[in-house]
């Protein structure tokens, strides 16, 4: 059993100190979001990275990481966060009680996603709101400022990042998510990871606007799934002598074929998020993506699926009152409000949810080619003479080399071919 291996054992006393400070009596592998993407760089694989935006969805994820010996990534964007159930307050404890009742052993890391800053306003309220995100054991953060030009961005991400401890692992971006067209540029991402390692800010991950979508992909408004792994790959080899990954976002609606080719493209790590919440309500879904099936018009409820029929029926009843069309993204905000009632359900149908969706983590994991990541992860902590994982990296930049003068300019950028995992 991994709980009494040596190495599990000398991992819990080398767990983050915020980790330690809440579970230190708690034999669970909440380990630092760096040291798995340091093992995944290291193999050159993909970890799965699954967004919780109710609990059973952490459970079914963990579940199918223990079973395959891999790590995994749970996490929570900041506007998730607002519209669910699960919130950076009550995530840690899903995960540990969970992990617990598996008989602990299972490694990951809790992540927080999208944590964006559009302005000095709420850089501000950042200080402390993630202060507070890191006293709850939170190992891994992403800054997410790409809403706003060049300079900015570097400077929101700069200013946000050193309210972080050090030894955390930390995602940026460059380039918001938002569909095939607008693509990050490789001078882009050089800009902004060099000028962070210019004010000695070691990210782990970039995240790129490299052609994915989040939610569905509606294929009645001939939305497809486009993501440009060659561009991918230029900026990965850009960024790769910063010790700097690539974080692959909205990847529900992605055939399962075309991630098992992300781990070639320099992408460490890929976030799965609406594929959940469509197991979770049991809607159709295409086999080979997880995307949402929309006919006539709407969502289709599938019975052994999911959550019951009648709450799904109060569910619907509940968006036409909120004016949301039938095939509306905005149903993810039903997330909250019937919370209560979805944790409740009969066991049978909870166990349906949490199978279904360790199945869909075990397709991922596999694609991915992340099976056996969890040892990976201890023998990276075993390096370490103690809890302290900041990076030691080489700085190459001065910082009179990144002024607004010397920001690129956004450019809108045609897609390859997308379809071309190669």
């Amino acid at each position: 059993m991994r709980s009494e291996e040596a190495t599990y054992k000398e991992m819990l006393k080398k767990r983050p100190l915020n980790v330690q400070a809440i579970y230190g009596n708690e034999p669970v592998g909440l380990v630092n979001g760096r040291d798995i993407i340091a093992a995944a760089r290291r193999a050159g694989v993909t970890i799965l990275a699954a967004n919780a935006r109710n609990p059973l969805t952490i459970k079914g994820v963990l579940k199918a990481a223990a079973k395959l010996d891999a790590a995994v990534l749970l996490e929570l964007a900041k506007s998730e966060s607002t519209y669910c159930g699960c919130t950076y307050d009550n995530v840690p404890d899903y995960a540990v009680r969970y992990s617990k009742e598996l008989g602990h052993g299972v490694i990951f890391g809790l992540h927080v996603d999208h944590y964006a800053i559009k302005s000095t306003e709420e850089l501000m309220r950042a200080i402390s709101h993630l202060r507070h995100i890191v006293e709850r054991g939170w190992t891994s953060i992403a800054i997410d400022a790409s809403h706003n030009p060049d300079w900015e961005n570097l400077c929101f991400t700069r200013d946000a990042a050193m309210h972080i401890p050090p030894y955390l692992g930390l995602e940026v971006e460059v380039g918001e998510i938002k569909g095939p067209g607008e693509l990050t540029t490789v001078e882009e991402a050089l800009f902004f990871v060099g000028g962070l390692n210019a004010w000695c800010i070691f990210p782990d991950l970039l995240a790129i606007s490299n052609g994915s979508l989040h939610g569905t992909y509606d294929r009645s408004k001939g939305e497809i799934e486009g993501i440009d792994l060659k561009r991918t790959s230029e900026i990965a080899q850009a960024v790769s002598r910063y010790g700097v990954s690539i974080a692959q976002h909205g990847v529900s609606g992605t055939p399962i074929e075309k991630v098992s080719h992300f781990s070639t493209h320099g992408i460490a790590k890929a976030n799965v998020a609406t594929l959940w919440q469509n197991v979770l309500f049991g809607v159709k879904m295409e086999p080979e993506t997880g995307n949402a099936i929309i006919e006539n018009d709407s969502y289709v409820k599938e019975p052994d699926r999911g959550i019951s029929e009648e709450l799904w029926r109060k569910i619907v009843a509940w968006a036409d009152e909120q004016g949301y069309s039938r095939k509306d993204g905005d149903y993810k905000k039903a997330n909250k409000p019937f919370h209560d009632q979805i944790m409740s359900l009969p066991a049978e149908i909870q166990e349906r949810i949490v199978e279904e969706t360790a199945w869909w983590a075990e397709r991922f994991i596999k694609a991915l080619k992340s099976e056996g990541t969890a040892e990976l992860v201890l023998e990276e902590v075993s390096k370490r003479p103690d809890h302290n994982s900041a990076p030691e990296r080489e700085i190459f930049h001065k910082r009179s080399e990144f002024t607004p003068e010397r920001a690129p300019q956004k450019s809108k950028t045609p897609s390859g071919n997308a379809a071309d995992p190669d």
